[in-house]
This record gives structure tokens, C-alpha cells and sequence, in this order.
């Protein structure tokens, strides 16, 4: 039965001043609605006729956004952004995996870890404090010059590999800071009623650590797909090296707008789709953590 309904059965009716209250609610939505179209509109139309009567435009219109090249160059371009695609993919889920164990060692109080400790403190210290570039160049020019037979030398595997690394120090940071953020009587309960050091991380601690930070963690994979053009600096040929390509001998640089485009296309979506996601876990998660408090499961 509808609320309107109700409301007939039980006899209530809201009063004048609530009416007046929503109506006058209404109003200012509809009007700061109205306020923001107008607003963007008139900036839209200000750049716009900025860019359009530029001296240059004609031939910055023609070198970066030429129909009939884009169309051209586009296969070539989405095949290289499948490579950006798929070292995403591995470098996110490696990165999850070891900057989790990363964390829960450098949270770990057991005496027989502390050299472990040591080891993913200073791991962390580096990779988050040298830049990524920089890691992609070390890592890509650097590991070849070992001669190791074993290990892959194309230019995606170590551009991939130079992304983990860089990424699982600032992965591991969150999740340490997930679990840190756990009170410390949630470990006291799940110990009084007989879990082991193991099962209390395993089913206390980390699943509310990481429902605390999930919601940086995946602005964070966000940010990994749009750093994994970063590997066309070895030689990889993904969307960036292939619009790079594309640009050789014409000097049309439509291409990158292409590649741009392309990122944008994978790169939005996430981010709405991150934002409506961390906006609903805001609240329902401290409700759930209020309900929940003091309660082991």
C-alpha cells in the first residue's frame, strides 16, 4: 500500500507548514539546478569562443583533432591499450596480495618476523619515496644489465613489474593503516574466546581493515590503470607508444588525443563508479560499525 494511502487510512495529513517547508525545498533545488546549468553554459561558451578565435586554431584543429586520422590510427591505439589493460590487471591484483601480507607483517609483533619487519619498512621508505618514473627507468635498464636467464626482459613485463613495486609500498600503507585502525578489543574478544593469533587476523582484524580502507584502495587501482601508460617510456607498445608511432613522419597529433580519449573512456567510469560507491559505504559502513561494536564474528 503507498504512503499516500496510509496517510488516508490513519487520517493524517501534513500540515500547511510542512507543505510549505517541501515546497519551498523544491524550489531552491530546482533553481540552484537552474543556476548550474546557466553557470556552466557560460563557461563552456567562454572557452569555447577563447579557443575558437585563437590565431592558431585552424591549424591546431587540423594537427590534433582530424576526423579522418583518428578513425585511422584508432585499431592501433585500442590494441596498445589492451596491453595497458591487461599490466593493469596483474598489477593490481599483485599489488592487493603482497601489500596485504606486507601490512599484516609490519603489524605483527611476533619476535621471529622482526627481520621481515625491517625488510618491508625499508621497502615501503623507497618505493614511496623515489618516483615512479624513475623506478621504470632502474628497473627497465637496470635489471637487463644483470644477464639473468630466468628473468623476462621485454619491455611490458618490466614495466609491469617496475608498477608493482611502486604500488604495493602505497598499497601495503593503506592496509596497514586498515588494520591499525581495528580497536585493539576486537582482539582482545576474539582471543578471550579461544581464537588463535592466526584466526583472529584472518577473521577479525583483517576483513574490518579492509572494509575501512576500501574505498582509498580502489581510487588508488583508479590512479594504477592511468599510470600504466607510464611502461611506453621502455619501449612497450601500448596506447601512448602506439599513437608515438602513429605521429612519426606526419607530425599529426591526433593520435594522442586518440590514446587520451581512450584512457578517459576506461578511466571516468571508474572513478563515478568509485565515488557512488565510497559515498554509500560512508554511512552504511559507520552504521554497520556502530551496530557491530564490541560484537566478534
Amino acid at each position: 500500500m503507498s504512503s499516500a494511502g496510509d496517510e488516508a487510512a490513519d487520517g493524517w495529513q501534513p500540515s500547511e507548514r510542512a507543505r510549505a517547508r517541501t515546497a519551498f525545498r523544491r524550489a531552491q533545488r530546482r533553481r540552484a539546478l537552474l543556476v548550474a546549468g546557466v553557470a556552466t553554459a557560460l563557461v563552456v561558451a567562454a572557452v569555447g569562443y577563447v579557443v575558437v578565435t585563437a590565431p592558431g586554431w585552424e591549424r591546431a584543429r587540423e594537427a590534433f583533432f582530424s576526423p579522418e586520422r583518428a578513425w585511422e590510427v584508432l585499431p592501433q591505439v585500442a590494441e596498445g591499450l589492451w596491453l595497458n589493460l591487461r599490466v593493469w590487471a596483474v598489477a593490481s591484483g599483485v599489488g592487493l596480495v603482497v601489500g596485504m601480507l606486507i601490512a599484516v607483517v609490519r603489524t605483527s609483533r611476533l619476535p621471529v618476523l622482526f627481520p621481515l619487519r625491517l625488510l618491508s619498512v625499508a621497502y615501503v621508505d623507497v618505493f614511496r619515496g623515489v618516483p615512479l618514473l624513475l623506478v621504470l627507468l632502474l628497473v627497465g635498464f637496470g635489471l637487463p644489465a644483470l644477464r639473468l636467464t630466468w628473468l623476462p626482459v621485454s619491455a611490458a613485463f618490466l614495466g609491469g613489474l617496475a608498477i608493482v613495486l611502486t604500488y604495493t609500498a602505497f598499497l601495503a600503507e593503506l592496509f596497514r593503516a586498515g588494520i591499525e585502525s581495528v580497536h585493539p578489543s576486537q582482539v582482545a574478544a576474539a582471543r578471550s574466546l579461544g581464537l588463535t593469533r592466526g584466526q583472529t587476523v584472518r577473521r577479525v582484524v583483517l576483513p574490518q581493515a579492509v572494509r575501512n580502507v576500501a574505498a582509498p584502495v580502489a581510487s588508488m587501482l583508479v590512479s594504477l590503470q592511468k599510470d600504466s601508460g607510464l611502461i611506453s617510456i621502455l619501449g612497450a607498445v601500448d596506447a601512448i607508444r602506439a599513437a608515438q608511432i602513429a605521429t612519426t613522419g606526419d607530425y599529426n597529433f591526433t593520435p594522442y588525443v586518440v590514446a587520451g580519449l581512450l584512457f578517459l573512456v576506461i578511466s571516468i567510469p571508474l572513478t563515478r563508479v568509485v565515488d557512488a560507491w565510497s559515498a554509500r559505504q560512508g554511512w552504511r559502513g559507520q552504521l554497520r560499525g556502530v551496530a557491530g561494536a564490541g560484537v566478534v564474528r
